[in-house]
């Protein structure tokens, strides 16, 4: 928005520099912090420095670069569709008309619809890795953060004009794998899940963690089962296959109910075998240290190579009986997916308590000698807690379940809309409560700094008065309703009343903020930007509704304000889609 009349700007400021035998500005405008009027501005501080060298003069810079914003300015004039120029301290600033600024703003929202704020394409392309859940194991309300972190971060991303990837990397094999199967052959033989099937792979598996940890004979008992793995047991295979498709059936149920989708998934059980293959590789090249003569490990003296102290340590890359661990797949998996899908960057949304072993992973990548190793990110993000402060864990059974949390929520999102709207039919009333019920979940995962612990509480996570989906999805169906009632926006050109009213003036501010929101969001990588957005424009709306009559206005009050009230709606709508939020029609 407002491109070409910066670009037609800055194309008059240079032929005006030429004019005056100044070297070419290249203009970079920044927006003037907002104060009742909008504003752009540029700098002439690297003009006046270039051009004192160019003539070898002493004069200050800041001084010159003044004086060349007050030759600059006079020469402009004001353009067409602004209210002011002024010049301050080596800066140009140029002001728009209000009623200007307020029309391109509404028009450029409504004309773009649910692409407003999108940016160009920007040709690169980037994987966001994110989700990756343990098969055998429960997928509960500690997993919502990482997939919808995700799942927001590849929204935006791709909002923002990035191709994006979306990937997620199954754990389906390892010690948990082999515990569970354990436990099965012992205690669970020839069972099968019923409907509830995450649940009843969680039991098994918090009770095999447990007796595992309880009886070093059980202990023994389940490496004795991963030897076999190893050398690939017909029988043991032939299980594995069944009961991770039991895992990976439940997790798609999931991923439909939660509107979350992948282009791609990766298995640790097809990394293995590659993996091993560059353990040999790292050795022969003298990266990796092989200790297994002398019943040690293989391992990567990371702060000896790169020549640090106690940042990176050691990587262990091999057991010492030859067996794989994480890094063994985790290597050849990152050159597969930057070299396979041709990657400019890559994003694992991971646990922050996993931050050195990725920081591990991407210096010994960087070691190897692949020259995009710096185009590797880790998206750390916090645990999520339960009210007290109770840790999930799917080892102490500490968990709830996903699919518990939904229906809750629902239940509860149904109790809402009864209140509010009796008079919908039933059909309707499971639509909208599903949407919020999904939204009250989505929305504090998001909504906070992803280094900062959530605890979720579904209380707080449902107040339609507070910073929640629900106070969001509210506004958009309280201007859908208003917009309803109205018949719709008036057709032709909707004059700008001449004096706006603050709460007009606010709202038009945030909703012009929402392209280069989407930008910043992207280039940090951080959806609670666009949360906060989202919320403040709710907030606005709301102001607007109490103190801004709209149906009730004159003529050409109340079209302007029907036009500012479906702008409104279609901004708050398509921060909330990023989130991966969905907007009811009523509520």
């Amino acid at each position: 928005m407002f491109e070409d009349t910066k670009k037609e700007i800055a194309q008059r400021i240079n032929t005006i520099c030429r004019e005056l035998d100044l070297p070419e500005l290249k203009v970079q405008w920044a927006w003037i912090p907002f104060a009742g009027q909008w504003g752009i501005a540029t700098s002439f501080f690297k003009l006046a420095s270039e051009d004192i060298k160019h003539r070898g003069t002493k004069k200050p810079v800041p001084q010159y670069a003044d004086e060349i914003a007050h030759l600059v300015a006079d020469k402009l004039g004001i353009p067409d569709g602004f209210d002011r120029v002024e010049t301050i301290n080596g800066y140009l600033n140029l002001y728009f008309q209000p009623g200007e600024y307020t029309r391109k703003v509404l028009d450029a929202t409504l004309t773009a619809g649910a692409h407003y704020g999108a940016g160009d394409p920007n040709n690169l392309r980037v994987m966001v890795e994110f989700s990756q859940p343990n098969t055998h194991k429960a997928f509960h309300v500690g997993h919502l953060r990482t997939l919808m972190l995700g799942a927001a971060v590849s929204n935006i991303l791709e909002f923002a004009g990035w191709e994006v990837v979306r990937a997620n990397y199954i754990g389906d094999i390892g010690l948990h794998v082999m515990k569970w199967m354990w436990n099965y052959l012992t205690n669970h033989n020839g069972e099968e899940p019923g409907e509830d099937r995450i649940r009843w792979l969680g039991d098994i598996y918090t009770e095999a963690d447990n007796l595992f940890h309880s009886d070093p004979a059980i202990e023994n008992a389940v490496r004795a089962l991963f030897g076999r793995w190893e050398k690939r047991d017909s029988e043991l295979v032939a299980l594995w296959e069944k009961t991770r498709h039991w895992s990976l059936e439940g997790f798609d149920e999931i991923y439909r109910m939660m509107g979350v989708k992948f282009d791609h998934v990766f298995y640790e059980s097809e990394e293995e075998q590659s993996g091993k293959s560059i353990v040999e590789d790292l050795i022969i090249r003298g990266i990796a240290r092989d200790d297994r003569p002398t019943g040690g490990s293989v391992y990567i003296p990371l702060d000896e190579l790169a020549g640090t102290k106690e940042k990176y340590r050691v990587l262990v890359i091999l057991r010492s009986d030859g067996s794989s661990l994480y890094a063994t797949k985790d290597i050849p998996l990152t050159i597969k997916k930057m070299e396979q899908f041709s990657l400019d960057r890559a994003v694992w949304v991971v646990d922050v308590r996993q931050a050195l072993y990725l920081s591990q992973i991407f210096k010994t990548i960087e070691l190897m000698g692949y020259p995009w190793a710096n185009n590797l990110y880790h998206l750390a993000y916090e645990i999520v807690n339960l009210p007290g402060n109770v840790t999930i864990s799917s080892r102490e059974g500490a968990v709830v379940l996903l699919e518990d949390l939904v229906r809750e929520a629902t239940r509860r999102a149904r109790q809402i809309v009864d209140e509010k709207n009796p008079e919908l039919v039933p059909e309707m009333k499971d639509k909208v409560a599903s949407a919020v019920a999904l939204g009250s979940i989505k929305y504090p995962m998001v909504s906070r700094e992803s280094g900062k612990v959530v605890t979720f509480d579904w209380e707080s996570a449902l107040d339609i008065n507070d910073q929640t989906a629900p106070y969001m999805q509210y506004a958009c169906v309280r201007a859908g309703s208003i917009l309803r009632k109205a018949g719709g926006l008036p057709s032709g050109e909707t004059p700008v009343p001449v004096d706006l009213h603050p709460a007009e003036i606010t709202l038009v501010d945030l909703i012009a903020r929402l392209p280069d929101e989407v930008q910043k969001a992207a280039t940090d990588y951080k959806p609670m930007t666009i949360a906060n957005l989202a919320y403040d424009l709710a907030k606005a709306f709301n102001d607007f509704y109490q103190n801004c009559p709209v149906l009730q206005a004159d003529e050409l009050t109340r079209n302007f304000r029907l036009k500012l009230t479906a702008a409104s709606r279609q901004a708050i709508s398509n921060c909330l889609f990023l989130l991966g939020i969905t907007t009811p029609e009523v509520m």
